[in-house]
C-alpha cells in the first residue's frame, strides 16, 4: 500500500523536524541530506529507534544515565556521524563510554542502528536533530566527558562561513556541557577550517591545547581512519586533528 501523502515513513522512528517551530529560526551548519533508505536502515529504524534513538525536541532535560542504562558511564556525543562506520568501530574499540551520535541523515541513523545490532554494541545511542539545541536546552552542565566533530561541513564560500559549528558562541555552550577536563576531538581536511578551528579554540578561554606547541595533534588511535577520509587521502588531502581539553572551573 502506498503511502499516504505527509505520512510518516517511519511512524515511530526519527520526526522530520522534532523541535519544530518552539524553537528560534537561525542560520543552521547543517544541511538534511535526502537519500533513500536502504531495506536494511529501514528495519533497524523501524525495530530500533523506539530503543536507541531519540528525538532532539528541545523540551526537557535528558538523563543520559537513564538512556544508556548506567548512572556511572561516561558519555562522549559526537555531532555528525555520517554513516556511522567510525562510530561503531569507536564504540566496539571502548565499551566503558557511551557515544550519543547527532546527525540528521535518516540512512546514516538506521545505519548506525544497525551496525549496532550486528556487533551488540549497548553503548550506542542515536540522537535526530540540531546538536545546538541539543546542547542548549536538553543537556545538563557538565554533563559530557568528551566531544567529537569529525568532518563537519566546510561551508567553503566566504559568503557562507557564518554557517560553520565551530565558531566562539559554539564552544562557549560546549564548553558548560563538558565536564572539566573533558575531550573536545575535532577533525577536517579543508586547510582553510582546520586554520579557523585552531585559531577560534586557541583563542577560547574555555579550552585548553593537548599539544604542547599549540599547533595541530597526530591522529590519535581511537579515531578510525574513514572511508571518507581515506578517498580524501588518496586524493592528496591532509587532515588536521584537534585535541582540546575543557579547563578547569575557576
Amino acid at each position: 500500500m502506498p503511502r499516504a501523502r505527509r505520512e510518516p515513513m517511519f511512524p515511530d522512528g526519527p520526526a522530520p523536524d522534532p523541535a519544530g517551530s518552539h524553537h528560534e529560526r537561525r542560520i543552521r551548519s547543517f544541511q538534511p541530506r535526502r537519500s533513500r533508505v536502504t531495506t536494511g536502515q529501514g528495519e533497524a529504524l523501524r525495530r530500533l529507534w523506539p530503543k536507541w534513538g531519540l528525538d532532539i525536541d528541545g523540551l526537557s532535560k535528558l538523563d543520559l544515565g537513564e538512556l544508556f542504562g548506567d548512572p556511572e558511564l561516561p558519555v562522549v556525543l559526537e555531532i555528525g556521524f555520517g554513516m556511522g562506520e567510525a562510530t561503531a568501530k569507536m564504540a566496539a574499540a571502548d565499551p566503558g563510554t557511551g557515544i550519543l551520535g547527532c546527525d540528521v541523515h535518516t540512512p546514516g541513523q538506521g545505519n548506525l542502528l544497525n551496525l549496532a545490532e550486528q556487533n551488540g554494541l549497548s553503548n550506542v545511542r542515536v540522537a535526530n536533530g540540531d546538536a545546538i539545541i541539543l546542547l542548549r536546552e536538553m543537556l545538563v552542565p557538565d554533563a559530557l566527558a568528551g566531544l567529537r566533530v569529525y568532518f563537519p561541513d566546510p561551508w567553503p564560500k566566504k559568503r557562507h562561513h557564518k554557517r560553520r559549528l565551530i565558531q566562539p558562541e559554539f564552544l562557549a555552550l560546549a564548553a558548560t556541557r563538558l565536564a572539566p577536563g573533558a575531550l573536545l576531538h575535532c577533525a577536517t581536511d579543508w586547510e582553510p577550517y582546520a586554520e579557523q578551528m585552531l585559531e577560534v579554540l586557541s583563542a577560547s578561554p574555555d579550552f585548553e591545547n593537548t599539544q604542547a606547541d599549540g599547533g595541530y595533534a597526530p591522529r590519535p588511535e581511537f579515531r578510525p581512519l574513514t572511508r571518507f577520509e581515506g578517498q580524501g587521502l588518496d586524493k592528496g588531502h591532509v587532515v588536521h586533528d584537534l585535541l582540546f581539553r575543557r579547563r578547569a572551573h575557576q
